[in-house]
């Protein structure tokens, strides 16, 4: 039966049977994106993840299968984009809370004793650790962010001057930048060509070409961060996306 539902279904529709309670259908799935899901926790992690050894890897696949069942087709995204933003977030709160990233320390062995007749004095220093740690994965992200620039020549320096100076051009450049990721054939002759379409991409977008070469770089920098899915540098793409 597997093999059948391998060749024939779309992953959607696995989905799809997996929610209704196909046991056969769910435990296929979890076994054959294990692949997906070690690269995943890995891009967390900046680390070769053992699928036999590394906690992370089994905290990725408990992460997986609640996407299976809470995935939801009618809000736009694909399978593997939902799944890979719910990998990477339980990893990412799995490391905060295990306290493995560098120079953690463990609040109940530190602040517990000193602070246990002061309830506010321990949440402030629990908030500020939590501050500590998306501190450090923020900065994990960005220097992935500059290796995916070096692999399209550019540079976080460069993007600093190149940045629509005003805010609704920033926006427009930002949709731009939207709407050629979503567009199956341009985003795959961008991540082909490692430029833009610009021919192509002025059809789909009401603004000149002229507009588009201004921006290229800037556009050509937001379409990396959403293809690599990045936690907090989306953050900064909510707004134009509402």
């Amino acid at each position: 039966m597997l093999r059948h539902l391998e060749n024939d279904l779309p992953l959607e529709e696995l989905i799809a049977l997996a929610q209704k309670g196909d046991q056969s259908v769910q435990n296929y799935l979890l076994k054959t994106y294990q692949p997906f899901i070690a690269k995943c926790v890995s891009e967390v992690c900046k680390r070769y993840i053992d699928t036999t050894k590394d906690d992370e890897f089994s905290i990725g696949l408990s992460a997986f299968n609640e996407a299976i069942i809470s995935y939801n087709r009618e809000r736009g995204s694909s399978f593997l984009a939902f799944a890979k933003l719910v990998v990477k977030r339980k990893v990412i709160d799995y490391i905060r809370y295990t306290q493995k990233s560098p120079a953690a320390i463990s609040l109940d062995e530190t602040y517990d004793v000193e602070l246990m007749e002061n309830p506010t004095e321990i949440i402030a220093a629990k908030q500020q650790y939590q501050l500590a740690q998306d501190a450090w994965h923020r900065k994990q992200e960005i220097l992935d962010f500059k290796e995916k620039l070096k692999e399209y020549k550019l540079s976080l320096a460069e993007l600093t001057e190149v940045a629509p100076k005003h805010r609704d051009a920033r926006e427009t450049a930002i949709r731009t930048a939207i709407t050629l990721y979503e567009d199956e054939q341009l985003r795959e002759y961008v991540l082909a060509k490692r430029k833009l379409p610009i021919k192509q991409l002025v059809k789909k977008v009401e603004i000149s070409k002229k507009t588009i070469e201004r921006n290229r770089k800037y556009i050509l920098a937001i379409f990396i961060v959403l293809k690599e899915d990045y936690l907090y540098l989306k953050d900064y793409l909510k707004v134009v996306r509402q």
